[in-house]
């Protein structure tokens, strides 16, 4: 692998929009700062593949509620100066040259910050998203770019007809090159001709016969640059990449491991409460591919005769006499006694409280941080700083509610999300 070690690759993460999907998560924050798997943020997953690889240089371009993120970075990030490496941050911001300062989508982003990533004379770009779950070794995803000679690779994975009208599908020949690129197809559209070739199948599940973007690519940097010059396209999926298919050579690289886009309140739940199956189809317990994130130097979570069944819990948590199953507790979460989760989400607490702050709060009846005693919830995420008090039943009555803002929670297919520090009082039955 001589050819691969003579390549300066540059990552730029892209950190989305609004995120609109993922309300109320995002109502403070971006979607990659969205907390994940009780200690995580979204974003570590693709700077710890970044940073595994070997690729440590790493640029953030971030835009909506992005103060968290920041803080998030600022916090977990930090390279010795003998390494070289970096995550830096580069938010929207107005130039001479760009007035506006505002992103108008991923090719935009990228076109925008040019001068900030060529101070590192890159041979190469690597574009990723900063909202998705998966393990990928991106030096394989590099070398696999180099022997096809491609000026772009686009990494994919196979879908079926249904959920491919939500993705940019390729038309690949035997030599997996990519000869034609169309974006989110209509349900209602014969794509036949579109399924991916007998002879670059390999191991894909028989029903999974198209070829879907993820969002994920290498550009040779000269290409990219060539690309977004003298022109005002914004998108990768629905421009660039489209206008770059008949005049450079671009080839698929299929990645067939496990890889989610959280971009909805229920694939952010199911992706979560995935992490509790006894083999979770993402694992963070992988040593040679450590997940990084802050470190908090918190004590261990203690469990006082509390029952845990196919949980997690992060570290900083305190859990006396609670019954939890099929749930994810997230740091310095404080359960009480007699409360009984099932299929919940805690996002846990960014302090904890006081002595001072709780006599306060029992003087004027008001909940604690966390959850408070004989509660009952299930299918639920409970947001950051939640204070739930006792006696509380959430989701567990069968009440049914319309998707969306309901004030103190939030409802999307059936989830109820309870908001980033809201106090829920005692007795309170949604």
């Amino acid at each position: 692998m001589a050819e691969i070690d003579e390549i300066r690759v540059a990552a730029i993460i892209l950190g989305g929009g609004k995120g609109t999907r993922l309300y109320p998560l995002t109502k403070e924050r971006s979607k990659p700062a969205v907390p994940f798997g009780g200690r995580y943020r979204i974003v570590d997953i693709p700077i710890s593949n970044c940073i595994n690889s070997g690729y440590k240089k790493i640029y953030l371009v971030t835009q909506f509620n992005s103060a968290s993120l920041h803080m998030h970075i600022s916090k977990a990030y930090t390279f010795d100066r003998f390494s070289g490496g970096f995550v830096e941050i580069l938010a929207a911001e107005q130039t001479l040259e760009n007035s506006s300062g505002w992103y108008e989508g991923t090719a935009d982003a990228v076109r925008k910050n040019f001068i900030h990533f060529k101070s590192q004379n890159p041979t190469h770009y690597i574009i990723l998203s900063g909202d998705q779950l998966y393990r990928m070794d991106l030096r394989a995803f590099m070398q696999a770019h180099l022997d096809s000679k491609a000026d772009i690779t686009i990494a994919a994975t196979a879908v079926n007809r249904k959920d491919a009208s939500g993705f940019g599908i390729m038309k690949i020949d035997s030599n997996r090159r990519i000869s034609e690129f169309m974006e989110k197809p209509a349900k209602d559209l014969n794509i036949d001709e579109w399924k991916i070739p007998a002879k670059t199948r390999g191991d894909l599940p028989k029903e999974k016969e198209y070829l879907a973007s993820m969002g994920i690519y290498i550009f040779n940097a000269p290409v990219m640059e060539e690309l977004l010059k003298n022109n005002d396209y914004t998108d990768f999926g629905k421009e660039i990449i489209p206008m770059a298919v008949n005049t450079k050579h671009i080839n698929s690289y299929i990645f067939n491991g496990y890889w989610e886009d959280i971009g909805t309140i229920e694939s952010f739940y199911n992706a979560t409460l995935a992490l509790t199956d006894i083999n979770p189809p993402f694992n963070f317990y992988d040593e040679n591919g450590p997940i990084y994130t802050t470190l908090r130097n918190l004590p261990p979570s203690k469990l006082n005769e509390a029952v845990l069944k196919n949980s997690t819990a992060a570290e900083g948590c305190v859990i006396t006499r609670a019954k939890i199953n099929h749930s994810v507790i997230g740091i310095r979460s404080v359960i009480e006694s007699g409360t009984e989760l099932d299929g919940v989400i805690t996002m846990g607490s960014d302090f904890y409280e006081s002595y001072f702050d709780k006599e306060n709060k029992i003087k004027k009846g008001v909940p604690l941080m966390g959850i408070g005693k004989n509660c009952k919830i299930a299918k639920a995420i409970i947001d950051k700083n939640s204070c739930i008090g006792d006696n509380c039943r959430i989701n567990v009555d069968g009440k049914k509610y319309e998707d969306g803002d309901h004030g103190l929670f939030y409802v999307s297919d059936g989830i109820v999300v309870i908001r980033k520090g809201v106090t829920i009082p005692s007795g309170t039955v949604i």
